[in-house]
């Protein structure tokens, strides 16, 4: 096409990957609340230039996943209790929507896959690996609406978990058994394709799980401001 600048196709390419390589790492815990992100370091991990770099983090902070302060000071922002409740409670309904869905339409492949997910978050707490055992419970909660086969609630549930993300993995480690325990009825339920045990047990998972993150929100705004962590070069 006559005039067509094809760098910029390129810049919105990379622009793009460098967005979702950000985004799975948001909802995946590997940013805690208070975290400060520096575009630079960031460019250099990923080994990319600046401005695809920065040009993400504005997405993020439209996506409230993200606060800027300043072009110098980029947080992981800690949710407010109000705020965390509301998604709470989205959650909790469209997270046992698709939990019924996927119970009423798993295959014995995809049942499987989902027993060898809740396995390996076995095994990485047992070992101490919270940040695998994080990562473990997001493909999890994700593969439900996957196998619900419900393309925009996924949609929806992933902006969520850009806020959610790192609040849970801050919890994760010392909550124990709580943020797993519910995945096991869950397990069952989809077993015997009970849509409506299945979305009770999800239901129930999610408000469990509420107990220690609303604590942690508690302590850190009761508290003193904390010391925030800048991003590791």
């Amino acid at each position: 096409m006559s005039g067509f600048d094809l760098s910029l196709l390129e810049h919105d390419n990379l622009g793009g990957t460098i967005y979702q390589k950000l985004c799975e790492a948001l909802m995946k815990g590997a940013f805690k609340p208070n975290d400060r992100l520096k575009i630079r370091d960031l460019a250099e991990r990923l080994g990319t230039s600046v401005t695809p770099v920065r040009d993400a983090i504005l997405r993020l902070v439209q996506d409230q996943a993200l606060v800027l302060r300043s072009p110098r000071d980029i947080r992981v922002p800690l949710l407010s209790r109000s705020a965390y409740l509301e998604i709470r409670d989205i959650r909790v309904n469209l997270e046992g929507l698709a939990a019924a869905r996927a119970a009423e339409k798993a295959t014995p492949d995809q049942i499987d896959a989902l027993e060898v997910l809740l396995r390996h978050n076995e095994e990485a707490m047992a070992a101490g690996n919270t940040a695998l055992a994080t990562e473990l419970n997001q493909i999890f909660h994700f593969r439900l609406a996957g196998i619900a086969d419900m393309p925009v609630l996924g949609d929806i549930l992933r902006r969520l978990w850009l806020q959610m993300g790192p609040l849970i993995a801050d919890v994760y480690g010392g909550a124990g058994r709580t943020m797993i325990d519910h995945h096991y009825p869950l397990m069952e339920a989809i077993r015997r394709h009970d849509g409506p045990a299945a979305t009770r047990a999800i239901q129930a998972d999610i408000l469990l799980a509420s107990g220690p993150i609303l604590e942690r929100i508690d302590a850190v705004s009761q508290g003193p401001a904390s010391t925030p962590r800048a991003l590791a070069s």
